[in-house]
C-alpha cells in the first residue's frame, strides 16, 4: 500500500480492460489510494513498458485468460470507445449481477452499455481528464437506476484517486461535460501553442516564448485555485482601463473572439460525442 489506510469502499477484485494513458492513470491512482494490487486484473492486449513493469513489481495479475477470471466487484472499461463492440463479447463473461460497470468510454451511453453486458446489475459512466495522471483531474459520472448507494461509494472512491468527482443527475449533461472537463486540457495546452507563437511573432526567441507562455498559464491556473476570487473577478483585477491587456482583450473579445470559438469547440466536443455514441 502506498499509503495511509485504504478507502474501505474500495472494490475486493477490480479488472480494467484497457491500460493506455487513461487506465494507467487510473490504475496509479487506485494503488496510491490504499486498493491491494493482488485484487486487480489488467486485461490489455499490448500493454505499454509501464503496466508491463507495475504488474511485475506490485503482483498485479496481466492478461490472464478471461475464461479463468471470476466476476470481479468492479470492471472498468477504458478501451478506446471504437472498441467496445468487438470487445464487449468477451468482456461480457466477466460481469455478473454483483459486478459494477465503470466506463470511461466517451459516448457510450447507460443503455447502450447496458445492451453489451445485460448481466449487469450497476452501470456507472464516467469521463475523467489527462490530469488525471498527476492526480488533479475533474470526472463527471453518471450512474444507472440499479446502481445502489454503496456502488456510487465504491465508483467515487475509484475515481477520486485521480481528482476531483462530480456527479451529475443527467445523462444528458455528460457529453457536454465531455466537450468542458474532457476535452478541455488541449484546449489549454493550444492556449499555450498559440501564446508561444504569438511571442516568436512578437519578435521573442522560440524557448524564451515558450518558456513565458507555459509559465503564464500554470501560474495563472495556480492563482486561480489558490483565489477565493472568480475568473471574472481575476480579469479584470489584471485588466486597467486603457491599458496594455485591455487592448489586448479587446481583440480576444467579439464574434471572431475566444468567446465564440470555445463555444464551437466544446458544441464540437459535444456533438462528436454523442456520435460515438451506441
Amino acid at each position: 500500500m502506498d499509503g495511509a489506510a485504504p478507502d474501505p469502499a474500495l472494490p475486493s477484485s477490480l479488472v480494467l480492460a484497457g491500460a493506455g494513458k487513461m487506465g494507467a492513470s487510473l490504475l496509479d491512482g487506485w494503488l496510491k489510494s490504499g486498493l491491494d494490487p493482488v485484487n486487480v486484473t489488467i486485461l490489455d492486449p499490448h500493454p505499454s513498458e509501464h503496466i508491463e513493469r507495475l504488474a511485475a513489481e506490485r503482483g498485479i495479475a496481466l492478461n490472464t485468460a478471461i475464461e479463468a477470471i471470476r466476476p470481479p466487484e468492479v470492471l472498468v472499461l477504458a478501451i478506446k470507445p471504437q472498441s467496445l463492440a468487438e470487445a464487449a463479447p468477451s468482456l461480457a463473461r466477466l460481469v455478473a449481477p454483483h459486478t459494477l460497470v465503470l466506463s470511461i468510454l466517451a459516448g457510450k451511453t447507460l443503455a447502450g452499455l447496458a445492451g453489451h453486458f445485460p448481466e449487469a446489475g450497476a452501470i456507472v459512466r464516467a469521463m475523467p481528464n489527462l490530469p488525471a495522471s498527476i492526480g488533479r483531474g475533474i470526472t463527471g459520472v453518471v450512474a444507472s437506476q440499479k446502481t445502489d448507494d454503496a456502488q456510487r461509494s465504491t465508483a467515487t472512491a475509484l475515481l477520486a484517486g485521480s481528482g476531483a468527482v462530480e456527479w451529475l443527475d443527467d445523462e444528458a449533461l455528460i457529453d457536454a461535460l465531455t466537450g468542458v472537463s474532457g476535452s478541455g486540457p488541449a484546449y489549454v495546452f493550444h492556449l499555450v501553442e498559440a501564446l508561444a507563437a504569438a511571442g516568436v511573432a512578437a519578435g521573442l526567441p522560440a524557448d524564451l516564448a515558450e518558456r513565458l507562455a507555459r509559465g503564464t498559464v500554470t501560474g495563472s491556473g495556480a492563482l486561480l485555485e489558490a483565489s477565493p476570487l472568480s475568473a471574472t473577478a481575476l480579469r479584470e483585477a489584471v485588466t486597467s482601463k486603457g491599458g496594455t491587456t485591455a487592448a489586448a482583450l479587446d481583440e480576444l473579445s467579439g464574434d471572431n473572439g475566444i468567446g465564440p470559438a470555445v463555444t464551437r469547440a466544446v458544441a464540437a466536443a459535444k456533438r462528436r460525442a454523442q456520435e460515438l455514441a451506441d
